[in-house]
């Protein structure tokens, strides 16, 4: 039977029926009317009883919405309050439970730090813990499906948080949150003093700047910090301000703050190794290399070819394709192959492709045998680089589509593969159903439908199948787990187009 973390706090710090912590939480959420911005690699957020701290919490988890599906594993890191330890706290457990259900434990990612000596498994510390659960409704109900990394932070040295950090970096799949308040039990004006000071030292990643009354979470915090000076990380302060503010008196107050860090932009490459397309895999290296000859890359790497305006997009596209769609579609079958010798997708060298495919993009790679889909996986916003998106997307359509089992070897030379590039998404204005009935181009158009969660795509490849506009929305509502039938005055939709190529397309 596995073994399960239960809810600690639910009914003092945040409700503990589902339906009002839902309700809490999604509130925080709407409230946020400025949360644009590039998706965090990490992020700071308080701990507090959802009243004192919901709100600033929310503004960074907000931040997360564009990658609700892209956001896999959470790497969650909150200083001890019950139990004192030395180190780093693993839990045993194979999930936490809160009123809205279970988050997994992400067993491989803790064997992957257990040999650490900073680290070890201690299920005391975590009994009682608040500094981490809290956090888990608000990822829950921002991002689709995740796994978990918990670690309660004890006495240690930054540097040692910052080496399991490192360990469990990731990719742009993984999210590291960090759980601190700042300032504890001061008047209203000397806790702003001391949390403005604390606020600086994170803007300049600078851990011996954070006072040992500047913040619980203090260690983790520095831990965060000397890691992201060495990626060279940006950060973004959204929110700072105290109990004060929110919910309680002033005499004696504790501080919160909301912080993202950036990860940073790849820099471009030599233009003199513009053919050399990379892949360190033995023989899918010498079959790629030998698929794709210089002149098929272009010739002229100043153009913007994925940077055009949505008007442009198809012709801006369609180009792409030409130019390089026999890139991302052998990448996305090398990913495929390196996913089933090593059990993850091949990692990509940035500045070994094109400006064009560095540009940030949006794709969806889709697989079918004898005509029959075997697996679908994408992104409906642009959010990484187009060729990142390809690699990684093709390697979740063969291995985690939940509709289907992972890819076996056997299975391989019978699949074809397709990858779509999506336009930015365009909202529709419409009155009722038959008004955005109406508004529809079969054929041209993707479409995205929305009612509170529930959310779902088609691309406008399902034109074929459905190639009635009433019959493509009702489909499309069922994806999206609504009734065939289902209206409602917030149901929300954009449009989008895309551009597909495929492999028995290649030159």
């Amino acid at each position: 039977m596995p073994t399960i973390r239960d809810a600690a706090v639910a009914g003092r710090f945040y409700p503990g029926v589902a339906s009002e912590l839902r309700t809490m939480v999604q509130g925080y959420l709407d409230e946020i009317e400025t949360a644009e911005g590039p998706v965090p690699k990490a992020l700071i957020a308080p701990h507090a009883g959802y009243i004192y701290s919901g709100q600033i919490a929310a503004s960074a988890y907000a931040r997360l919405k564009p990658a609700q599906s892209r956001i896999t594993r959470v790497i969650l890191l909150g200083p001890c309050h019950r139990v004192p330890i030395q180190g780093l706290a693993l839990s045993g457990a194979d999930a936490f439970r809160t009123p809205l259900g279970d988050v997994s434990v992400d067993k491989p990612a803790a064997a992957a730090i257990i040999g650490m000596p900073q680290v070890s498994v201690f299920d005391p510390a975590h009994e009682l813990e608040h500094s981490l659960e809290v956090h888990l409704p608000f990822l829950q109900e921002i991002l689709d499906t995740i796994s978990l990394v918990p670690l309660v932070v004890g006495e240690v040295k930054p540097e040692s948080v910052a080496e399991v950090l490192e360990a469990l970096w990731g990719g742009p799949e993984t999210l590291i949150v960090v759980s601190s308040d700042l300032s504890h039990y001061l008047d209203y004006d000397r806790a702003r003093e001391i949390d403005r000071e604390t606020c600086r030292a994170i803007e300049n990643l600078d851990p011996a700047g954070i006072a040992r009354e500047g913040a619980c979470g203090r260690v983790p915090v520095g831990g965060l910090l000397r890691l992201a000076e060495q990626y060279e990380m940006k950060v973004e302060t959204l929110d700072l301000r105290n109990s004060g503010d929110t919910a309680g008196p002033r005499d004696k107050v504790v501080g919160y703050g909301s912080w993202v860090f950036l990860e940073k932009a790849p820099q471009a490459k030599a233009a003199t190794t513009w053919h050399n397309v990379v892949i360190n895999d033995g023989p899918i290296e010498a079959a790629f290399v030998s698929l794709v000859p210089p002149n098929a890359l272009g010739s002229d790497p100043s153009e913007e070819e994925f940077g055009a305006s949505e008007e442009e997009f198809g012709a801006v596209t369609r180009m792409l394709l030409k130019n390089h769609g026999n890139t991302l579609v052998l990448l996305a079958w090398a990913s495929i192959d390196h996913g089933l010798k090593h059990g993850e997708p091949l990692r990509v060298e940035l500045h070994d492709h094109l400006p064009a495919l560095r540009e940030t993009g949006a794709c969806f790679v889709t697989l079918k045998c004898n005509g029959q889909l075997r697996g679908c996986i994408g992104s409906s916003q642009a959010n990484r680089a187009l060729v990142v998106d390809v690699v990684d997307n093709a390697f979740r359509a063969a291995f985690k589509d939940p509709r289907f089992p992972a890819l076996k070897t056997p299975e391989r030379d019978g699949l074809d593969l397709s990858v779509s590039v999506l336009s930015p998404q365009t909202p529709i204005s419409f009155s009722d159903e038959d008004d955005l009935l109406a508004q529809l181009y079969p054929g041209v158009d993707g479409l995205v439908i929305q009612d509170g969660k529930r959310r779902a795509l088609f691309l406008p490849s399902v034109w074929s199948q459905l190639p009635q506009p009433a019959g493509f929305l009702e489909r499309l509502k069922v994806k999206a787990g609504l009734k065939r039938d289902h209206w409602s005055d917030t149901m929300r939709a954009w449009r989008f187009v895309a551009e597909e190529i495929s492999d028995d397309e290649l030159a």
